[in-house]
């Protein structure tokens, strides 16, 4: 590798300063900074580091997320590899550390805590204490994911609590998800050993954790989206900030990644050097990643960016190899192979068929709120057609729907759901958190039936179908969660597949993502799984009637 020099303004983040300097780079790493009384207009700054995201939601293979992540000064992500592990298992994940090796990209794996994430859904492997525990021993696994099992690690569960001892014993930090957990209960789940939260969606719920010595990891991704509600933590606790995304979509993660955040704090007001540290440097030293953060004897992973106003991203290097130059990536695209675990069959109108019990019923319904992952449980009355509980499109009640995706024959679940807005036909997902069973939301049981046949018959992807009965299908072959395409074209592909959802009505500002969340059912209140509708509050099933 090359020896080469490059000047600008070097933004400090140790020393807190700004200064004309040249930095030179020989082996990927870099050799010296000397200040100079001048330079270019230009800032030079550690890259941008992803403190918590699931690759598999861009629905981009490692090789082709880096491909357009360089684009906006990333360097690195602290990658969670749950949702392929809840398909395939073991060989998921090694799949997912086998791919991000053809890039230079820094991927930081984790351990999936929660395979599955509870007992009341169908998932395609499990992952159990000895299996944790084998990959927290791999030099490619740099902690423990998100522990949902909240209750489990409150209530002192033998096989939680012998996975967060698996990570402590190995010296690798452990990843929290207890949304809305307050005062001595999140008190007590810190005191396990759990060390970060991403799920905070309040400023109070964020300083309970903070208060127990918990990092909060402020998430903005496509469905997720909580940095409005916790930005003044920058101010308050800037020490125990960090930036994630948790979830990003293809077409949002061609226009902006964790660089985003950055222009929005600056605009906001907050400092420089928190802001930063944040981004940067908070991920890195927390979970100890040799990533680069502009010091002599760093790996030279750096970025140049054009004004502090502005922030646009020149150029993007990793180990001293210029990534990414004036919008143009760099890192070369290259086709994966597939991996996958589906055993549905095609289905039937009759099996989302939903029989009304009483004359004149009350429904629970799920009510999907923007812009976040928790919901609400309303009890509204139902619409009745010929002794079937029906959508009620008028008051945007629609059914929705759980097909396992593991058995070959499995019942389908049925509820209802309020918020999506579609006026006709249906759309469906193999993205549905966290066991990834197809999800459909639809106005009615035809176009339910058509949206996922259509997945059924390419073993993985999101449909539209609409009120005509048109059928647009974008495939997942991989696990049934990523494309094989580069990144363009399945940020293309989504486009064109969301821009069909909301001509069918839906009114979400990502309605694929949102429909995968509403079968997590770790986060409140009421959520379905392929079992049944789930009350997340009370953490059992509940009836759809009452």
């Amino acid at each position: 590798m090359q020896s080469f020099t490059i000047s600008g303004k070097l933004v400090d983040l140790f020393q807190k300063r700004i200064y004309p300097a040249q930095v030179t780079v020989a082996d990927g790493v870099i050799q010296s900074i000397i200040e100079l009384e001048t330079a270019p207009d230009q800032y030079l700054m550690p890259g941008f580091t992803d403190a918590h995201i699931h690759i598999e939601s861009s629905m981009l293979v490692p090789v082709s997320f880096a491909q357009v992540a360089v684009l906006h000064g990333t360097v690195a992500t602290v990658s969670d590899p749950h949702e392929i592990a809840n398909v395939c298992g073991m060989e998921g994940v090694q799949y997912m550390i086998d791919n991000s090796k053809l890039s230079p990209f820094k991927f930081f794996f984790g351990a999936p805590s929660c395979v599955p994430a509870t007992n009341f859904e169908t998932a395609g492997a499990t992952l159990n204490a000895a299996d944790v525990t084998t990959l927290l021993n791999n030099k490619d696994i740099w902690y423990l994911s998100e522990m949902m099992n909240y209750p489990g690690v409150l209530y002192k569960d033998p096989e939680v609590m012998a996975k967060i001892a698996a990570a402590h014993k190995v010296g690798k930090p452990v990843d929290g998800h207890a949304p809305g957990l307050r005062g001595e209960t999140a008190a007590a789940y810190a005191a396990a050993g759990i060390t970060t939260d991403h799920e905070c969606f309040t400023l109070d719920e964020a300083l309970d954790k903070v208060k127990a010595d918990m990092h909060i990891l402020i998430r903005e991704g496509s469905a997720a989206k909580n940095y409005e509600a916790l930005s003044d933590l920058l101010d308050m606790h800037p020490e125990k900030v960090m930036f994630c995304s948790d979830d990003k979509h293809p077409d949002e993660l061609v226009l902006n990644h964790i660089n985003a955040l950055v222009k929005r704090s600056l605009a906001k007001g907050y400092n420089l050097y928190d802001i930063l540290n944040a981004a940067c440097v908070h991920p890195v030293q927390h979970y100890k990643l040799p990533v680069g953060l502009l010091r002599v004897g760093d790996a030279a992973d750096f970025i140049v960016v054009d004004d502090l106003d502005h922030f646009n991203i020149l150029q993007t290097y990793i180990d001293g190899s210029l990534v990414s130059d004036k919008g143009k990536s760099l890192l070369p695209y290259i086709r994966a192979t597939p991996i996958n675990n589906f055993k549905a069959q095609p289905k039937t109108d009759a099996e989302f068929v939903v029989k009304a019990i009483s004359d004149s019923p009350v429904i629970r319904v799920i009510e999907a709120v923007e812009g976040q992952l928790v919901t609400n449980q309303l009890h509204l009355p139902a619409k009745v057609v010929d002794g079937n509980i029906v959508s009620d499109t008028a008051n945007d009640v629609l059914k929705l729907a759980v097909v396992n995706r593991y058995e070959a024959q499995a019942p389908v679940a049925t509820a209802f759901i309020k918020n999506f807005g579609l006026k006709h036909g249906a759309i469906a997902s193999t993205v549905g958190h966290d066991c990834h069973n197809i999800i459909a939301v639809g106005v009615d049981d035809i176009s339910l039936c058509a949206a996922v046949n259509a997945l059924v018959a390419s073993e993985g992807g999101i449909s539209v179908v609409s009120g005509a009965g048109e059928v647009s299908v974008m495939p997942l072959p991989v696990a049934g969660l990523m494309s094989l395409d580069d990144a363009y074209t399945v940020a293309a592909a989504y486009t064109y597949v969301d821009k069909k959802a909301k001509e069918l009505g839906a009114t979400m500002h990502a309605p694929f993502m949102t429909l995968s969340f509403m079968a997590l059912l770790v986060i409140p209140s009421l959520k379905l799984s392929d079992k049944g509708l789930f009350d997340g509050g009370k953490f059992e099933f509940t009836s759809v009637e009452i």
